[in-house]
Formats: C-alpha cells, sequence, structure tokens
C-alpha cells in the first residue's frame, strides 16, 4: 500500500504523536509499504530521511496543559492538494484529525481511505465544545477511527459520538533490552530516582519535588535524575537552590540514542504526572527497560499499570503518599526485580511490531467495509440519491 502519515504537531521537536508516527512509519517500510510522513516542521534538517513532506510553519499554541508546536496557517490547501495528487495514497492517516491546521486541511482535501488516529485525553476541551457544529463535517470525511486508549475513546466520543477502535501506542522495545550500560556520571552507587519528561505543569514534578527531601532523610545516598526540557525548567532549578537541596540533577534535554541508557541508570523510575495522558508511553519505556515504575493514578497511566502488578500507583498532587511509595520500593529490592519483571512482559505485548500490524489490519478492514458499502449502493439508486442529498453544502469541499 502506499500510506500517507499526518503529523499535527512539529516534526523537528520530540514529542510522543511525533515519536508515534516516526515509528509506525519505519516499520510500515520494513513491512515493505511505500510511506510518505507530512508534517509542520521548524527546522529543514528533519528531511534526511527523503520521505518526509515539511508543510507549514510552526507556532507555539498553550494546549492541555501544555505547549502545541503546530502550523496555523490557512495558506496551506494549495500544498496539501498537490502532494496528495502527486503521490495518489492508497490510505491517509491522520493524527489528531481536528488539530489546526494541517490535519484539518488534509482531512478536507483528501480523496483517499482516510483514517484518523486521537491520541488526546482531558478533562474538557473549549476548541471540541464550541467548534463542535464545524468540527463534525470534517469527523464525517473520516472512514475510520481510531483512539490509542480507552479513556482517549471516551474523550473524543463525548464530542463526537462514533465507533471508535482502540489500538494502543507502541514502543521500539529492542532500544530498552538487553546489556544496557548506564551512564558513568550516574554509577557511583546512590539510588537513583529518575524522571523523564516536558517539563511543565501537567508532567507534576513539583510534587515529586516536595517528596524528595522526603525520600532524602531515609535514604541519604538516594539522588533525583530529572531528564527533559520545558519552559518551566529555570523556575524548578532557582526553586531547588533556594531550598538547599542536594543530589538533584537537571540533565537537559536527552538526545534519543542516550535515552535507554537514562533508564539504565535508573534504580526507579517516577512519573507523578497530574492529569491531561491518555497514554503512558513512557511507562512503557521504562518497564521495557526491567525498571520499576511508581506512576499517579491518573486515567491515562490506570490503563498501562497493574497497581501491585507491574507497577505503583499513587493519588496524584500527593507529595507525602509519592514520597512513602517511593521509600517502599527503595527498602526492597526482590520488590523491585518482580516489578521490573512484570513491567518489562507487559511492555513487550506493545511492541511496534505488534502495533502496526494491528492498524494495517484496521485499514483493510475499513477499506473491505468500505467497498461493501459502495456495492449497496450501487444496488440501491434511492440509497445514492439520499447520500448525495445528505452531502456537505455546495463549494464546502473547495473552500
Amino acid at each position: 500500500m502506499k500510506i500517507g502519515l499526518v503529523c499535527p504537531y512539529d516534526y523537528a521537536v520530540p514529542g510522543g504523536v511525533q515519536d508515534h508516527v516516526r515509528h509506525l512509519g519505519t516499520r510500515f517500510q520494513q513491512l515493505g509499504h511505500d510511506v510518505r510522513i507530512i508534517a509542520p516542521s521548524s527546522s529543514d534538517g528533519v528531511q534526511t530521511a527523503g520521505n518526509l513532506y515539511t508543510v507549514g510553519a510552526v507556532a507555539s499554541v498553550p494546549a492541555n496543559g501544555s505547549i502545541a508546536r503546530i502550523s496555523v496557517s490557512i495558506r496551506l490547501a494549495k500544498r496539501v492538494k498537490h502532494i496528495l495528487q502527486v503521490e495518489c495514497f492508497d490510505v491517509v492517516h491522520i493524527h489528531e484529525p481536528l488539530v489546526p491546521m494541517l490535519p484539518i486541511t488534509v482531512l478536507r482535501l483528501s480523496e483517499a481511505l482516510t483514517i484518523g488516529t486521537f491520541h488526546a485525553y482531558s478533562d474538557s476541551n473549549y476548541g471540541y465544545r464550541w467548534g463542535k457544529p464545524l468540527l463534525k463535517r470534517y469527523v464525517k470525511r473520516l472512514a475510520g477511527c481510531i483512539t490509542v486508549s480507552e479513556v482517549a475513546q471516551q474523550f473524543v466520543e463525548h464530542y463526537f459520538p462514533g465507533h471508535y477502535t482502540v489500538i494502543p501506542n507502541g514502543i521500539n522495545t529492542r532500544e530498552f533490552l538487553g546489556d544496557i550500560a548506564p551512564l558513568p556520571q550516574f554509577a557511583d552507587g546512590k539510588l537513583n530516582i529518575l524522571f523523564f519528561g516536558r517539563i511543565e505543569k501537567r508532567k507534576g514534578l513539583r510534587y515529586l519535588l516536595r517528596a524528595f527531601p522526603l525520600v532524602k532523610s531515609a535514604f541519604p545516598n538516594a539522588r533525583l535524575i530529572i531528564a527533559g526540557e520545558g519552559a518551566e525548567r529555570p523556575a524548578y532549578q532557582r526553586w531547588v537552590g533556594r531550598q538547599g537541596f542536594s543530589d538533584v540533577v537537571f540533565t537537559g534535554g536527552v538526545p534519543a540514542e542516550d535515552r535507554a541508557r537514562y533508564f539504565a541508570s535508573a534504580d526507579v523510575f517516577c512519573a507523578p504526572n497530574i492529569g491531561g495522558e491518555s497514554f503512558g508511553l513512557v511507562l512503557l519505556e521504562a518497564m521495557a527497560s526491567g525498571k520499576p515504575v511508581i506512576a499517579s493514578a491518573i486515567p491515562g497511566y490506570q490503563s498501562v499499570i497493574r497497581d501491585g502488578v507491574d507497577g505503583v500507583l499513587v493519588p496524584p498532587k500527593q507529595s507525602e503518599a509519592l514520597a512513602s511509595a517511593i521509600c517502599r520500593l527503595l527498602g526492597d529490592p526482590d520488590r523491585q526485580r518482580r516489578l521490573g519483571t512484570a513491567g518489562r512482559l507487559k511492555a513487550l505485548q506493545y511492541d511496534w511490531d505488534f502495533v502496526a500490524d494491528r492498524v494495517l489490519a484496521y485499514y483493510r478492514s475499513v477499506a473491505q467495509a468500505r467497498q461493501e458499502e459502495v456495492k449497496r449502493l450501487v444496488a440501491s439508486p434511492a440509497e445514492v440519491l439520499d447520500a448525495l442529498r445528505n452531502r456537505s453544502p455546495a463549494g464546502e469541499e473547495n473552500a
């Protein structure tokens, strides 16, 4: 098949959806499919793969407690139309199909079998709420809808009822398996607690920082490693300095090739997020590394971790409960090993080999259903007339 994958976010910047699109495309190509990726980008340097169309300049927009780097240009139609005409995709798979402006533009112009994957979860969405009268027209253009988790499905169904199929995010487990050397600066016998992610409010780092002195009093050789970038990092660094905390290390951004080594350096991985997560991709990476995971009991994480079986869940925003869970785990090496082994087995179920196969099977099932519907309509001319009457107003498709 010839497949077009559409990413809504800046492809030059690391992120969960960008990684999802990248890995999905790689696996499809390994299986012999012809893949093109269409995405906005803040840098031409990402075009090295040769299968990427960069479309639209990037702007930073507040969204769901984070910052979304998307294209907000309203002049994308000509470029998108040219790509679709030249490539003649069998399938166009749009990730976050209702995000401005690139996904919506592709959705409006695509004449191929068009699939949408909804990644997001939030308590509410003002864009969906107020834009529903217009956006539901675009949702109807999707031949099939995927969500990455049940909580993501419940979120989007609240605004746009319909049939959704859950196919989770995947991970490349091979990156985290095997004999991976820890980073030398952290291989000094201290007990390493790892936080990995963007440093922003919804990631809950403040609660982990408040918990750390309690952990430090019980385990004087504990160290907190904070790996990641974010707009709030300088403020957290200043706060840590004022508090006089020792053994708190801010590493900054982590190159992709070092990601597995950070997990290998950890004794415990901690994700104190407070909400807004539809899935737990970073949890699976830690689990694939064989590390015990402590995470907030938020809906997106509860879909990945079974408390006490392959990880530990604690109430969000409660630093004392978080510190207690960390201390219990640090003081019980046997439990660390049990949770690490169970977590690794769980993570293997999410390998891209399995996830990509499920996505391809979904493409085929939707294509077959469409063919059967076309045959039925051809056999019933009256239904064809009804379908034409129910189409959007004339001229909307070319607006």
